[in-house]
């Protein structure tokens, strides 16, 4: 390794010696965010939000596709709307944002800044909808929301992050239902086929549900640290919000009856689940299914005649079928250029100096396992194709395997305890519905309750691990983000 190799590498802290650090080195270091001047913001650099754009892209087309129509809503709630549904409000209360003036001049109702919409968007529906004919009503919005985080970290937890959040109307609690699990499905198909993120879906229980919702949906996953991470929701907010803001449609049997609605989000904080997931102590490992950048050119030697014009030739050559960059910055030496674009997690870097070219090939370098191969430039786009596919499955793969290490099965409370004393992950454990059981396993251990999930495991008893009460319910669970 070169001195200057070392220098650069020590810029980001082992993630063995201090995780949270290591995760804010990655995140500042491979150009994802910054800090804002504003207490627990966050500005999204260029290359973080390319990433995001291309989470973006995917789940609009998808959204689209299976019928959901984008909108969008003022960023400023009035207060009185508060007022129909306090309960609902009162999760977000401490960390609401209010606008209070004018200029010098005190506003005759006080505003908030959304920390979620259902508030302002449920009225609009009482006045759109009308009959059995204008459901299912499928909307959606791309936006950002502010929620005042005491505790803040890029991408995880901000004071204003952007996300979609959905909303529909449904006639009954069915249609609701299938809802939430297509939308469900469509988070799971994005995060684990092209973010190459194993997920657990399943059912929040009573005490983790989104406030005000009958049932919610959620996809977790595991970070590098074994800590879980809510990736996902979707909510089946049952008739709550409609009979709160009245939102009645006239049916097929001439009678009005309460609607039914859902919402459901994913947001920025995606991103950080890339970092922790696939992150190593090199830099940002990012999957070719959602890069930016695919494929990075790296001339070596570019004062020797020939080098840069065929780099320039292979970029035009390329750049039809992948995202790829060439590097021909000359005030940086090949070495520094390696290091940078690892930092940055790009998937391939294609080396090629006046040997490579004279031998009519590249060697080809690989971020998830940092390996390097030779490579023929006469078949170099199906080449290219094939590895990009194996780092896109090996990260998959990798993920799952790490995973599937840390889960453990759990028959009694002192088993949990000390599971989590000596090590991170997640635990399998039977759990009943009594929140009390709940509750003494969070205010004890910090553990908390991710899902119950839809692939039930047989832990081969069927007793709460708590009171010793009999239950079919079986938990996931894990100390979390």
């Amino acid at each position: 390794m070169t001195q200057k190799k070392q220098e650069f590498v020590k810029e980001i802290t082992s993630m063995d010696e201090d995780f949270a650090q290591w995760y804010t080195d990655i995140v500042l270091k491979a150009e994802l965010s910054d800090y804002a001047p504003v207490k627990g913001a966050m500005i999204i650099r260029p290359y973080g939000y390319a990433i995001w754009e291309n989470i973006v892209k995917w789940q609009d087309t998808k959204f689209k596709e299976t019928g959901h129509k984008a909108a969008y809503f003022p960023l400023l709630i009035p207060e009185h709307l508060l007022q129909v549904e306090v309960d609902h409000f009162e999760g977000f209360a401490p960390e609401v944002l209010w606008v209070t003036h004018n200029g010098d001049n005190e506003l005759p109702e006080r505003l908030f800044v959304r920390p979620t919409s259902e508030t302002i968007i449920c009225p609009m529906f009482s006045k759109w909808i009308k009959s059995y004919r204008d459901l299912p009503f499928l909307m959606y919005q791309w936006n950002s929301v502010v929620r005042w985080e005491k505790t803040t970290r890029p991408f995880l937890r901000t004071s204003e992050f952007l996300w979609h959040e959905g909303h529909t109307v449904h006639a009954d609690e069915a249609d609701t239902d299938r809802e939430c699990l297509m939308i469900l499905e469509q988070y799971r198909e994005f995060v684990e086929e092209h973010m190459a993120i194993p997920l657990k879906l399943g059912v929040k229980t009573e005490q983790e549900k989104f406030a005000g919702a009958l049932r919610t949906y959620t996809i977790e996953a595991m970070m590098r640290d074994g800590k879980a991470l809510q990736a996902g929701t979707s909510h089946n907010l049952g008739q709550h919000f409609t009979k709160m803001f009245d939102i009645k449609f006239l049916d097929r049997d001439g009678k009005h009856k309460f609607a039914w609605t859902s919402s459901w989000a994913t947001t920025t904080r995606l991103i950080g689940a890339m970092v922790m997931v696939h992150g190593d102590n090199r830099g940002l490992v990012v999957p070719p299914r959602i890069a930016p950048i695919q494929v990075v050119i790296v001339p070596v030697a570019s004062n020797k005649a020939g080098v840069l014009e065929t780099a320039r030739e292979l970029n035009e050559r390329l750049k039809s079928q992948f995202k790829v960059e060439l590097d021909d910055d000359t005030n940086k030496s090949p070495g520094y250029k390696f290091n940078e674009w690892e930092m940055k997690g790009i998937p391939i870097r294609i080396e090629m100096g006046p040997r490579d070219i004279e031998k009519n090939q590249v060697t080809v370098f690989r971020r998830d396992t940092c390996e390097k191969s030779v490579v023929s430039m006469e078949n170099l786009e199906n080449d290219l194709k094939d590895i990009l596919e194996d780092i896109q499955k090996n990260l998959f793969e990798r993920a799952s395997k790490f995973r599937d290490e840390k889960t453990w099965t759990v028959s009694t409370y002192d088993e949990l305890k000390e599971t989590f004393e000596e090590k991170t992950g997640y635990a399998y454990a039977m759990l009943c519905d009594d929140p009390a059981c709940e509750e003494k396993i969070k205010d004890e251990t910090g553990v908390s309750t991710r899902c119950m999930p839809f692939d039930k495991v047989d832990l081969g008893y069927n007793k709460c691990i708590v009171c010793g009460k009999e239950t079919d319910r079986m938990l996931i669970m894990g100390k979390s983000y």
